[in-house]
Order: structure tokens, then C-alpha cells, then sequence
């Protein structure tokens, strides 16, 4: 079971940036597909970005493509969402997680068994 952690939310203003980090302790990272969701109050859990076990395919969601990249570093089992150009519309609480043993993108909140416990971006305009 993988166990993810992470880090780098807070508060920022309209036009900032922030960087989101995930560290995974668990023992299949590198054969996990990865994802970044995000869920803002009412709203249901929204992809936001996703990539293979390899990393070398990643699936950018349409409202973020542009402004957040994503990457994977195998050798600390992290991977990171860096986010510019932050607007309300981003303000959520961000998830990382982990889709064991599978080596192709997933975008779907069924696809991936383990998630991390969440940490909080606000934008304020």
C-alpha cells in the first residue's frame, strides 16, 4: 500500500504561484501511475493532472494546461505539481495518488487506490 504525503499548499494571490509536492513511501512507486485531483467546496473531485509509471506520458486537464506542469523524480519517490498563473477558480484542496502496478495514464478517481490526505491552495483575487 503506498502512502503518500503532501506538502506546499497555503495561501497565494491571484496571478502566484505555488509548488505541490507528493512523497510516496510506499514500495511500487515506480511502477504507479500518478495523479494530482483537486476538490473545491461542493464540487466533486476533478483531475488535474496524470502521469505514468514511466512519466513519459502525462495528461494535462483542459482548465490548467498552460499554467501547471507536472514531473516525477523515481530517485526520491516524489512527484511535483508546480502551478503559475493561479486563479480563484484554482482554489481547492489538492490530492496526490497512487494507481499501483499500472503503467498507463488514469484520469478517473476509481482508477487509483491510494490518495493522500490533501492540502489546502487558496487563491485570493
Amino acid at each position: 500500500q503506498e502512502q503518500l504525503v503532501e506538502s506546499g499548499g497555503g495561501l497565494v494571490q491571484a496571478g502566484g504561484s505555488l509548488t505541490l509536492s507528493c512523497v510516496d513511501s510506499g514500495p511500487t512507486f515506480s511502477n504507479s501511475g500518478m495523479g494530482w485531483f483537486r476538490q473545491a467546496p461542493g464540487k466533486e473531485r476533478e483531475i488535474v493532472a496524470s502521469f505514468s509509471s514511466s512519466g513519459a506520458n502525462v495528461y494535462l486537464a483542459k482548465s490548467v494546461k498552460g499554467r501547471f506542469t507536472v514531473s516525477r523524480d523515481t530517485a526520491k519517490n516524489t512527484v511535483t505539481l508546480q502551478m503559475n498563473a493561479l486563479n480563484s477558480a484554482d482554489t481547492a484542496v489538492y490530492y496526490c495518488a497512487a494507481a499501483q502496478r499500472t503503467s498507463w495514464v488514469v484520469t478517473t478517481v476509481a482508477g487509483f487506490s491510494s490518495w493522500g490526505q490533501g492540502t489546502q491552495v487558496t487563491v485570493s483575487s
